[in-house]
């Protein structure tokens, strides 16, 4: 018998550029790629290439902005594109997509499948704005069915920084590299207060814990950081938690700046 498929969503979508091409012809490298390694290679000489790279950096950055300046107050959810549906961890990355729209929230993701398409779709069916961010890269991914918003990035340095400029929190799935990658970002940023008012949640006691215990046993006790930088996230696996805890933060930082704003400051 042939396994059920979900539905797709009834919502029509329209490309409105960049490119999408539908190709059997396998990617040689990607643009990430061409730009660090193009020293040496076969590419044009650099004095000419990288000018020209310049202004397709800039292009991405004034799509994004574009795109996404109308966007209401978001949360960004990242995870594992290897973990689908019929797993527990895709059916709380849909119930969390859920969970963020009736808070009030947007779900941004890297657009991709798996525990992206989880919250995409969530938010999709409760009615909010789904927003997915995605990638090139040397095998075929594309943005997932539930993306209603969608832009799709050259350089990870671009789309880094919209899910940094158009989020006001973050939550982590489990995943792999890519995943951990984020997280570490995302704590630098707040560590060293380059973004503010920006909950952090790790979403998977199980999945998360041993990390978290490194970093207390060995980069805390060893005075790699400060006293505080072990609590700048929420460990859960409570939705309901980890919502309350970004819902909670942002009303308490609402209510500092309107007291700022009484003082006149």
């Amino acid at each position: 018998m042939a396994p059920t498929r979900t539905p797709k969503p009834e919502r029509d979508r329209k490309l409105r550029g960049p490119l999408m091409l539908r190709s059997d012809e396998k990617q040689a490298s990607t643009h990430d790629q061409r730009l660090l390694e193009s020293l040496g290679s076969s590419d044009h000489d650099w004095k000419h290439a990288d000018p020209w790279r310049v202004m397709r950096i800039q292009s991405e950055f004034v799509a994004g902005f574009d795109a996404l300046s109308d966007l209401p107050k978001a949360v960004t959810v990242f995870g594992s594109a290897r973990l689908g549906e019929g797993t527990p961890e895709y059916e709380t990355a849909h119930q969390l997509g859920v969970a963020l729209v009736e808070a009030g929230y947007a779900v941004i993701t890297g657009g991709g499948p798996g525990l992206m398409e989880g919250p995409n779709r969530g938010a999709h069916e409760a009615g909010g704005v789904s927003v997915g961010l995605g990638i090139e890269l040397p095998f075929e991914q594309g943005l997932n069915d539930w993306v209603d918003l969608g832009l799709n990035f050259r350089y990870f340095f671009a789309r880094k920084t919209m899910f940094l400029k158009y989020s006001q929190a973050f939550v982590a799935l489990p995943g792999g590299f890519g995943t951990l990658d984020e997280v570490f970002e995302m704590l630098v940023m707040v560590q060293t207060g380059k973004v503010t008012s920006f909950p952090i949640v790790l979403l998977g006691t199980e999945f998360w814990g041993g990390l978290v215990e490194w970093i207390r046993a060995q980069q805390l006790a060893r005075g790699l950081i400060s006293p505080g930088d072990d609590d700048l996230f929420l460990v859960t696996d409570s939705i309901d938690e980890a919502v309350s805890y970004i819902v909670n933060a942002h009303k308490v930082i609402s209510d500092e700046r309107l007291r700022a704003a009484g003082r006149g400051e």
